[in-house]
């Protein structure tokens, strides 16, 4: 009982949607952890994973964590949130996680650990720890990809009922936990209708590629902005929001034309 204070899983609020695919395996962890198992120990009771779950203590400290990963098969795990889901997409991702690790180390292996990361390395942690995967429409994805917010949730918002998404990075689902409006997914278009999960884990994994990772191929989506995903959205004043439902960079006002908008993306 010990670690599960220590991990801060306090009742991790299984019925929101955005936890669906996550909740059986991810009750059945938790329990595991709460009956008096570490995190790591729980999650290799499953045997579903490709990869052995070990202390943090056994990540050698002049070695990056994806390297050693990828040439010992074994994955340092802490108590926590964190490192609890990034168990659970190790479970029920197997491929899709063993891809990003392998991209990740041949970068590594090539370039070496430095300040700031190639245009690879960064996609490859965006997807890793704030991705979302979505099969959509394509007239849904443009609205999206553009972020015309009122199109996408007002006139379009009937066409999210043929579009399936699920949250996959392990820090998104760790801070939706404690859901906030300004959450953000960097979401990954999936062209394929996958009929399960097994499907579209195979699918994104042999989708990823250094060349279509260094074009940054994502667009943003704050998650709470999804139909039936939060009751606040059923008002269309929601999505008023500027602060969260930011422009496109290169859009402008009609009437000041002149003005170019600068800020962060979400």
């Amino acid at each position: 009982m010990q670690e599960r204070h220590a991990a801060g899983l306090h009742g991790i609020p299984w019925h929101h949607a955005w936890y669906e695919p996550w909740r059986d395996i991810g009750g059945q962890v938790e329990r595991r952890i709460a009956e008096g198992l570490t995190t790591w120990q729980a999650l290799n009771e499953t045997r579903l994973a490709p990869v052995r779950f070990v202390p943090s203590a056994d990540l050698p400290s002049d070695v990056p964590y994806e390297q050693f990963v990828a040439n010992s098969g074994d994955c340092p795990t802490r108590a926590g949130a964190h490192d609890f889901f990034n168990g659970l997409c190790w479970l029920k991702f197997p491929a899709t996680k063993r891809r990003i690790n392998q991209l990740q180390a041949r970068q590594i292996a090539r370039d070496g650990i430095h300040p700031e990361r190639g245009a690879v390395r960064d996609s490859l942690t965006l997807l890793d720890e704030n991705a979302a995967f979505l099969h959509a429409p394509r007239e849904l994805w443009d609205a999206l990809a553009n972020k015309q917010w009122q199109t996408l949730f007002g006139p379009m918002r009937a066409l999210w009922r043929e579009a399936r998404l699920l949250v996959f990075g392990h820090a998104l689902l760790e801070k939706l936990c404690t859901p906030r409006k300004a959450l953000t997914a960097h979401v990954y278009r999936v062209d394929a209708a996958c009929t399960s999960l097994a499907e579209l884990d195979a699918w994104v994994a042999q989708d990823l590629r250094d060349e279509k990772l260094a074009a940054k191929p994502f667009a943003h989506l704050p998650i709470l902005g999804v139909p039936q995903w939060w009751p606040a959205n059923d008002n269309p004043a929601f999505y008023d929001d500027a602060a969260v439902f930011r422009r496109p960079k290169r859009e402008v006002p009609d009437n000041r034309k002149s003005r170019v908008h600068t800020g962060p993306d979400p």
